[in-house]
């Protein structure tokens, strides 16, 4: 199961052929580019390359009117001045003879992805296309945009493959009113743009733009928008876009494909959007979203201007599509004040239609063995010296027996090949008398073999080391405590919640936010005895979890975990998807309260947790 990269070098032919400083960003140097820095860090290698073909008339038709379709087809026998005129009929277009070819294979490319994926040919993949799609309409071009590639292979997903729940993901930089009008009352498809919009002042200038247009009739809720109403919005705003609205909303909706409208007009540098996010931000969203789907996640390309922004990043996405780590995010992980404003926006907009809302938005109010493993996945590989892993078990009793020994010495093995870069990540399962004492060496090996901050998740009942200091190296959080608690702002315990909805909400509104605001070096994840995970709920947790550490995580499982946890758990730190977590079920109040009661605790000091503005707070800028 691989990544395919669909392409074709007649995508390159159209260009504009009169002077319009307007239209002129939307050049064939945009794929040129990206494939040259696909090739050249060796990733076009890595995928499989699929020739894109022209859409028929008939899938066209899916989305657009036979008259529409007849006039595009039309221009091909156009003179410049004529495809001028034309052009200017329509909002930021330009017409080209070979336009109409591009255009069909540009939504063919789309479909071409989504039939590989849908067959099971590869588990994701990228289109490298243009013109891009995501503003065109039933009967109009818009914005570049000739036919809708991304509405075309939805409606084909649904006609041709019988899927019910399509979520589309539009992180391009300008709203995709066309995907949005076509959308607006299906159920099934689940549509989430954020977009530069400065309260309607930027193009394209629609009312219906805004956090309150949630969709039509049966539609009413599947159309999410999140407005941003300042430029220069970074890494810190689009992650916790991501943890605070979309990903809450789309593990609900539970998709069975995941359609990216991939535009890098998002990212640093763009002329287009004037936002912060680096390259690496990309890796980040992509490897979120193949928390979903099983991983079946199709990214199609929309915008992006800035030549050097727009490949670096496509290179990112597919590097995360692969599977690769995501390299750490730099910058402050502060949100800015507006994108809090516009968080809780969509926030209270959705939650009449969303439990995974409603459920946090009430609660806002409240007070305060052998196995076969990929190889950057060690599993129980080789030993660290006996001298040394004695000298580190020393101060511990439930160290002296062999089989604990002997346990330790792989973890040590493992923790030096993670922190010197040979592998990713690892696992090691551990005596259940000696979880607590092995955990506690893992942790004062990290920190002296090189980590300079190193966050622990210990899940089940497991104290925190008695001699583990606040001063900022370590970040403690145990998921089964037997209460809610933040003894410090590097010391918190939750109960494990008993709910789908509960899981998800510590998961999405606590463990991840405080993850990425301490921005770790390494991850040390102990599964420590009666932890009570699901095998699925454990697996999505190690994958979340490689985001914030560049990849680095150490997983310790206790051995009476089933035999199966620790191999769901190398595939999953490999890059795959993380298995379903089953059907959504409403947090309970109590876990609503615990939850909150914390966030509204921790919540000066880790500024990601944050989901709504403090005006003039530490938040604005």
């Amino acid at each position: 199961m691989g990544t395919a990269l669909v392409y074709h070098e007649d995508m390159t032919a159209a260009r504009l052929l009169w002077d319009d400083p307007e239209c002129e960003i939307e050049c064939p140097e945009r794929l040129t580019t990206a494939l040259e820095r696909l090739q050249q860090r060796g990733l076009e290698q890595r995928c499989l390359r699929l020739a894109a073909r022209e859409a028929s008339e008939a899938e066209l038709g899916l989305v657009h009117s036979p008259e529409y379709v007849a006039l595009l087809q039309g221009t091909q026998a156009l003179g410049t001045g004529e495809l001028q005129t034309l052009s200017g009929q329509y909002d930021a277009v330009y017409f080209h003879p070979s336009t109409f070819h591009c255009a069909r294979l540009a939504a063919g490319a789309a479909l071409q992805l989504v039939d590989a994926v849908l067959a099971g040919a590869v588990r994701n993949g990228l289109a490298l296309v243009r013109p891009p799609g995501h503003h065109s309409q039933r009967a109009a071009a818009n914005g570049f945009c000739v036919f809708n590639n991304v509405a075309i292979a939805a409606k084909h997903a649904q006609r041709q493959h019988g899927l019910h729940r399509i979520l589309i993901v539009d992180w391009d930089v300008h709203h995709g009113q066309g995907i949005q009008y076509i959308f607006e009352d299906d159920p099934s498809v689940l549509y989430f743009s954020w977009h530069r919009y400065e309260h309607g002042r930027f193009w394209p200038y629609l009312r219906e733009s805004d956090a309150d247009a949630v969709g039509q009739g049966p539609g009413l809720g599947f159309t999410v928008n999140l407005p941003w109403n300042q430029v220069g919005m970074g890494n810190a705003d689009y992650v916790a876009a991501f943890l605070h609205v979309l990903l809450p909303v789309a593990f609900e909706f539970n998709p069975e494909l995941v359609l990216v409208s991939a535009g890098f007009d998002s990212a640093i540098g763009d002329p287009e959007g004037q936002m912060q996010a680096t390259p690496e931000c990309f890796a980040h969203l992509t490897q979120l979203l193949q928390m979903l789907a099983g991983g079946r996640v199709c990214a199609v390309l929309e915008g992006g201007y800035h030549l050097e922004s727009l490949s670096q990043s496509v290179c990112m996405m597919v590097q995360a599509l692969l599977g690769d780590p995501a390299p750490p995010l730099s910058g402050p992980m502060v949100p800015h004040a507006s994108a809090l404003e516009s968080i809780q926006s969509v926030r209270v907009a959705q939650a009449p239609h969303w439990m995974s809302l409603q459920q946090q938005a009430v609660a806002l109010t409240a007070p305060d063995a052998a196995l076969a493993l990929p190889s950057d996945v060690l599993c129980e590989e080789g030993s660290a010296p006996q001298e040394e892993t004695q000298a580190w078990a020393r101060p511990h009793e439930a160290l002296a027996q062999d089989r604990a020994l002997t346990a330790l010495g792989k973890v040590l093995y493992l923790l030096d090949r993670i922190l010197d870069g040979q592998v990713s990540s690892g696992i090691a399962v551990t005596p259940a008398s000696a979880a607590a004492a092995t955990l506690d060496v893992a942790i004062r090996c990290g920190l002296s073999h090189g980590a300079q901050r190193l966050l622990c998740l210990a899940v089940g009942q497991l104290d925190r080391p008695p001699d583990l200091t606040d001063d900022g190296r370590t970040l403690w959080l145990n998921i089964g405590g037997k209460e809610a608690a933040a003894l410090s702002m590097f010391h918190v315990s939750v109960p494990l919640p008993g709910t789908t909805g509960g899981f998800l909400s510590c998961v999405l509104a606590l463990v991840l936010p405080l993850a990425y605001s301490f921005q770790p070096d390494l991850v040390l994840v102990a599964l420590g005895p009666a932890h009570g995970l699901r095998d699925p709920q454990a697996a999505l947790l190690a994958a979340l979890l490689r985001g914030p550490a560049g990849g680095r995580v150490l997983v310790l499982v206790d051995e009476e975990s089933t035999p199966q946890l620790a191999v769901v758990l190398a595939r999953v730190l490999h890059g795959e998807a993380a298995p379903s977590l089953g059907p959504f079920s409403m947090a309970s109040p109590e876990e609503v309260q615990a939850l909150m009661q914390l966030r509204g605790q921790l919540e000066p000091r880790w500024k990601m947790l944050q989901v709504a503005s403090e005006a003039g707070g530490p938040g604005s800028g």
